[in-house]
């Protein structure tokens, strides 16, 4: 009798905390990706050191205005996007206030996760590895220009 009463109650506590850790996966995702953001919008390299793998493998398009053509692949390394931070601080480059800035979290397992970031240069697609307990994008694809939809 009383194994009907526990046993029940034993699996909705463990749902419980498994929805629990996902809830603290998904906030550390977005933070690292907000950490991206604002990294590259503020000049801060403690975000972009927080929020980046030095392993990061980023790549992207933009689309020409005058021909409506994407040019070549333009790639970024951990330390170029360092160095941009950098220049967008030591310039006072700083993005607009009304700068979009949105989050997305695509998707999250034990060890990997995908997001997607919509930025003032366009958007962003981003996975990222899980890492002693910490979050930290390793690879993104990106396009621009960003469109007001």
């Amino acid at each position: 009798m009383i194994y009907r009463i526990v046993f029940p109650l034993f699996l909705l506590v463990l749902t419980m905390n498994v929805s629990a850790q996902k809830a603290t996966d998904h906030d550390m995702v977005s933070a690292a990706c907000l950490n991206y953001i604002e990294g590259f919008y503020q000049g801060d390299t403690s975000k972009l050191v927080e929020a980046l793998s030095p392993r990061l493998h980023k790549f992207g398009y933009w689309k020409n205005d005058k021909t409506g053509d994407f040019g070549e692949p333009i790639y970024m390394t951990y330390t170029r996007a360092l160095e941009y931070a950098l220049d967008v601080l030591n310039q006072k480059n700083f993005a607009k206030p009304d700068a979009p800035k949105a989050v997305e979290v695509l998707d999250i397992m034990d060890h990997i996760a995908a997001a997607k970031v919509t930025a003032w240069w366009g958007y962003d697609y981003m996975l990222l590895s899980k890492e002693s307990g910490k979050w930290q994008i390793v690879e993104v694809l990106w396009q621009g220009p960003y469109k007001d939809k």
